[in-house]
């Protein structure tokens, strides 16, 4: 039988955490959260690929990383702080967990067995996650957005990716350099959200270049024009 913190457990933990951010007084404020998330990375509809993928994100945006206006944390760190006072050591530390996140931009350093080496693009730290199933279409020198969750002493992948073109990778660690050399109080989510909004416009306007989508150097909106 699994340990409560091993790897396999961890879902009943997230499901609490879902089940604690849904509830109905928290309503009006998840629907503030998921305006504002999705002015951070573009509009999506139900009929677009990347709909499920995006609302994956949401989710973890929501209980990961917004503070809500009211309580002054986010719902994990509301939830853990609960867990905190009436729950065992080792559950509290499972909920811990969810308020140590990591997210960010990686490049793809090395695909083994049961494992997936990625490096972040901003602080060079090198990450190795535990993933037993092979993700489609991944490949070595690949980009992408992500989020990783420490658990059980392992790092896990949340279930919500932005998988960045293979012709963008170039464009996407110039900007990152150039922001860190020029920008350097920028905080590096501007970027995983200006790509995130890229990557919107790269499956709804087929008709038009990647390289032009990424193309950081255009300062007003580059499809100003298009219908």
């Amino acid at each position: 039988m699994d340990s409560p913190l091993s790897p396999l457990s961890y879902q009943p933990y997230l499901d609490q955490l879902i089940a604690f951010g849904s509830q109905e007084s928290r309503k009006p404020d998840l629907l503030e959260a998921k305006a504002e998330y999705l002015r951070l990375t573009g509009e999506v509809f139900e009929d677009d690929k990347i709909f499920e993928l995006r609302m994956a994100s949401f989710l973890d945006f929501y209980l990961f990383d917004r503070v809500s206006p009211i309580s002054k944390l986010t719902p994990a760190a509301e939830l853990y702080q609960l867990r905190l006072q009436g729950a065992s050591p080792e559950e509290a530390n499972a909920f811990r967990c969810f308020t140590e996140t990591v997210h960010g931009l990686f490049e793809v350093r090395k695909l083994g067995k049961g494992l997936v080496r990625l490096r972040e693009l901003f602080s060079g730290k090198d990450f190795d996650v535990t993933e037993r199933r092979t993700v489609a279409g991944l490949e070595t020198g690949d980009v992408l957005e992500a989020r990783l969750i420490p658990f059980a002493g392992h790092l896990l992948f949340s279930s919500a990716f932005c998988f960045h073109p293979r012709v963008a990778v170039k464009a996407i660690k110039a900007e990152v350099k150039r922001r860190k050399k020029k920008e350097p109080d920028r905080p590096p989510s501007e970027l995983v959200w200006e790509c995130a909004r890229r990557a919107v416009k790269v499956e709804r306007y087929k008709q038009i270049a990647i390289e032009r989508i990424y193309d950081f150097s255009q300062t007003t909106p580059w499809l100003a024009s298009a219908s």
